[in-house]
Order: C-alpha cells, then sequence, then structure tokens
C-alpha cells in the first residue's frame, strides 16, 4: 500500500511526536505549491513562462520570469493558512510579514523559489529549497532577526526537484524521506524513506572552469581527484556539475559523491556564492540526516551563527570520508600559514 505524504506526516506527529500538527500543515501547503511551480515548469514555452523577466534580485541577478512565478506560488500559498509569522526568500530584499488580516502562527519560512534558474530556458533540472524555523518569541512581532538563527534551528527542511519526475525530498529530524508526484493521483507518495549517502564516493561536482580562482586547499583536492587511480588517491572520479545545486544534491544523496562551491578569489570580499540561510543550511541539514557531512572548510555549516538574511557561505558537502579530506586540506593549509 502506498504512504502519501500527508500519511507520512501524520505519523511523523501522531505516532513519532517529531512534529507539532502546525508544521505538519505547514508542510503540506508547501508540498502543495511545490505541485503548482511544478505543472507551471512542465508547461514551459506554452505557458509563456520562459526567458527574462528584465528584474534583478537583491543579489544583483538577472530574474527568470519562473524565478517570480515560482516566489509568488509559495507566498500566496502559505501567507493565509495561520502557520507562518513570516516568509524570507532569495528573491526578495527583506522578510515578508503575513498581512494583519490573517492570523500569525509561530514558524519562520525561507525559501529559494527557484533554484538552477539558467537551466529554466535548457529543460534541465531545477527546483525549490526551503526550511523552516521556529520563532523565538511567538508573543512578539516578527522582524529579520528572528530569522537569523544557525541552521541547527531548523525544525524542517527539504526541497523539490523539477526533473522527469517531480521528487520532494524531506526531512523533519528523523532522517531523509523522498517522494514522488504521482500525477493521475494528484499527491505526492513516499518512495524511499531512511536515505543513506555512502561515506566513500568517486565523484565530485564542482565547476571546473573556476579552478583558476580557487584557494589551495580545494585546488589541491580537484587535482588529487584529477590524477585518477595514479595519483595520490588511488583511484578515478567522474565529474558532474548540473549547474543546480537541487539536482547537484538530489543525485549525491541517490547514489553519493561530493559537492562543491568554494570561495574564490574572484570576489574576495564574500564568503561564497550560495546563500547560508536557503540553500546551504537546509541541504546541510538534509546531507547531515542522510549520513553525510557538509562544511565551510572551516566551519561545519549549520553551527555558523548568521549575521545578514542574504548572507552568503562556502559550500563543500556529500560522502562523509571526501567531505572531512577537504576540511583537511583547510586546516593543513591554515596551519601552515
Amino acid at each position: 500500500m502506498s504512504v502519501s505524504l500527508t500519511r507520512y506526516l501524520v505519523e511523523q506527529q501522531r505516532s513519532k511526536g517529531h512534529i507539532p500538527s502546525e508544521l505538519r500543515l505547514l508542510l503540506e501547503v508547501v508540498a502543495r505549491a511545490c505541485k503548482g511551480i511544478s505543472h507551471a515548469v512542465n508547461k514551459g514555452a506554452l505557458g509563456g513562462i520562459l526567458g527574462s523577466a528584465g528584474s534583478a534580485n537583491i543579489q544583483g541577478e538577472v530574474q527568470k520570469k519562473l524565478d517570480i512565478i515560482a516566489n509568488d506560488v509559495l507566498i500566496e500559498a502559505n501567507e493565509w493558512g495561520g502557520h507562518l509569522a513570516a516568509m524570507a526568500s532569495e528573491e526578495m530584499d527583506s522578510i515578508h510579514a503575513v498581512p494583519n488580516r490573517y492570523p500569525q502562527g509561530e514558524y519562520l519560512l525561507l525559501f529559494d523559489p527557484l533554484d538552477g534558474s539558467s537551466n529554466i530556458d535548457v529543460n534541465v533540472s531545477i527546483g525549490t529549497i526551503f526550511s523552516v524555523l521556529k520563532k523565538a518569541d511567538a508573543s512578539t512581532s516578527v522582524n529579520e532577526a528572528d530569522f537569523l538563527q544557525a541552521g541547527t534551528q531548523q525544525v524542517a527542511a527539504g526541497y523539490c526537484v523539477y526533473g522527469p519526475q517531480t521528487t520532494l525530498v524531506l526531512t523533519v529530524g528523523d532522517g531523509v524521506a523522498m517522494f514522488t508526484l504521482d500525477r493521475e493521483q494528484g499527491s505526492f507518495v513516499l518512495t524511499q524513506e531512511d536515505v543513506q549517502i555512502p561515506a566513500d564516493t568517486q565523484e565530485f561536482a564542482i565547476n571546473m572552469s573556476n579552478m583558476r580562482h580557487w584557494a589551495a586547499p580545494v585546488q589541491r583536492y580537484v587535482d588529487e581527484c584529477l590524477q585518477g587511480k595514479d595519483g595520490p588517491r588511488g583511484k578515478d572520479f567522474n565529474m558532474r556539475w548540473v549547474a543546480s545545486m537541487v539536482a547537484d544534491v538530489h543525485r549525491i544523496l541517490t547514489r553519493g559523491g561530493i559537492f562543491l562551491y568554494p570561495w574564490d578569489k574572484r570576489e574576495p570580499g564574500k564568503a561564497g556564492k550560495l546563500r547560508l540561510m536557503y540553500e546551504a543550511n537546509p541541504m546541510s541539514w538534509l546531507i547531515e540526516q542522510a549520513g553525510g557531512a557538509s562544511s565551510s572548510g572551516a566551519d561545519r555549516i549549520m553551527d555558523i551563527a548568521p549575521a545578514q538574511l542574504h548572507q552568503r557561505v562556502s559550500v563543500i558537502l556529500g560522502s562523509r570520508n571526501e567531505v572531512e579530506r577537504v576540511v583537511r586540506y583547510h586546516q593543513e593549509a591554515a596551519a601552515a600559514a
């Protein structure tokens, strides 16, 4: 008998006690929003959603039409349910407080509405990443400071990848579960539970065109991988790079690997490219819940105390032994310096 997302969440609430009912209902709303985004993605050119919107987000990145559509879908789906105090998005300058005409809940929702936007027009997998925090003080009005919690404070996190199948991947702190959208039923169905990442791998994901800009520890690691079985690693590696974090992380959760989006010297004042709150924290929790590891090279990502809503971070995550090796190379370089 198939298990729906709703049934899975009810069991997490009722028999396992991992989540309260309000969080369960919030996650169901997020899943429904992802279904709506999936339908828009699948229409493609038929829905008139391809191409640039002619605007830029807070990071100065050109927005695609589908970026804005996905952002609006998530806001409209979640603001009236009574579960949230506010939302924050990679596509918005500041937080979006729940309007006064709706009841306010105790949760905070953060999301990257459409990760991998550069792939939209070429029909390559993209996705939605989300993270849920609990407001520290439910009695006060909500502000940006309420969102500045370390990743260890997350109460739920996940992503939805829009590929050949639409797959929702979720953790509420009890391992990682994957759900596939059954379009005939119109519901997400549990297709894999207790996802585990192999500790060792022979596959890495990084944008090799930036190699000349990387710090020495990352160059050292990738160079050793490229030397294959004749080099110090004694084994051949494959390289993969989709330019969509959702797609790259989904592959790692499915069969192992390591994903690196490190600091580089093109913008030395920025800690990295990816956003701590919308991308790195939720993905790091999923990876750790599946037995993997996640680091900035210097720190466990989920231990980083955020100072800004759109804070960036260097990201190294995936199979535990490979991540620990890259971290060791950073430590050795720091000690030598």
